[in-house]
């Protein structure tokens, strides 16, 4: 728990900081470290996969690849490109190449991974402007549950902006970004379906000065209704490079089994390699 003076801000202040932020950050290219867990409640236990190296390329509006590599011998454990609206997934040491879209839900249990998806990754990365035409935000001071250095739970204030979308069946609650009170920073972001359903919990820790715009250098999410956790840490980072079209290609594999997401797929029985219970 921070110490520090509060900070206070307008509704219009919070709105406009969004919008600037997501205007001035226009392309990423990434290092990072990778920790993943897959399960909870619903799978009955927690499963901690070994951190492994990795990079991510994002370019607006909506193209992002991620590519994440085997420890120590560095070949590759998984590459997956999205254009925003359709994603393919290459998973080397399985031979599985993945096609789907980002707007069909499936879950697989016995292939984790096969459950991501690169609109995720990308949503949680470059936060959104907040579009007037077919959005309204409402600011609300609340508090957060935080643990302080005795390990008591305590109240620590902060700002909420509630983004209320304009959806195909009526308004609904779209998201909720979250301003620690210490920095005026956005410190985590809720996204919600049109059900009104929990899908992404995004918490944005330790900002640093990245070419002259703050950054979050570590980025857990939280994927609740397929239950897996995904953090990233940059180890390195570049805002406003150039990336072309090239570097979001990936080409099929031969010889890879080819999985249609948007086909009826036959059960699995294989599970995940490199997984530690707990």
């Amino acid at each position: 728990m921070s110490t520090a003076p509060l900070k206070s801000a307008t509704q219009a202040e919070l709105i406009e900081y969004v919008n600037t932020q997501a205007a001035r950050i226009q392309s990423m290219q990434a290092t990072v470290d990778i920790d993943t867990s897959v399960g909870g409640v619903k799978k009955g236990k927690v499963t901690d996969y070994q951190q492994i190296r990795g990079y991510v390329l994002a370019r607006k509006p909506a193209m992002l690849r991620m590519i994440g590599l085997m420890p120590i011998v560095r070949n590759r454990a998984f590459d997956m490109v999205s254009d925003g609206k359709e994603f393919k997934l290459w998973v080397p040491p399985k031979n599985r190449f993945v096609v789907g879209r980002n707007d069909i839900e499936t879950h697989n249990p016995a292939q984790p991974l096969e459950n991501l998806r690169p609109q995720h990754i990308y949503d949680a990365l470059l936060l959104r402007e907040i579009d007037p035409q077919i959005e309204i935000a409402v600011m609300e001071n609340d508090f957060e549950i935080v643990t302080d250095a005795k390990g008591h739970k305590v109240q620590q204030p902060d700002y909420e902006i509630e983004v209320i979308r304009k959806g195909e069946h009526g308004w609904f609650l779209s998201r909720k970004i979250m301003f620690s009170r210490t920095d005026l920073q956005p410190h985590r972001q809720l996204v919600y379906d049109q059900n009104g359903n929990l899908a992404t919990d995004t918490h944005y820790e330790d900002y640093k000065d990245y070419s002259g715009a703050n950054f979050p250098s570590q980025i857990e999410i939280w994927r609740p209704q397929e239950e897996y956790d995904i953090t990233l840490t940059i180890v390195k980072l570049q805002l406003n490079e150039p990336l072309p079209d090239d570097k979001f290609v990936l080409q099929q594999p031969p010889g890879a089994e080819v999985v249609h997401l948007d086909q009826p797929q036959a059960s699995e029985t294989r599970g995940s390699p490199g997984g530690n219970n707990r």
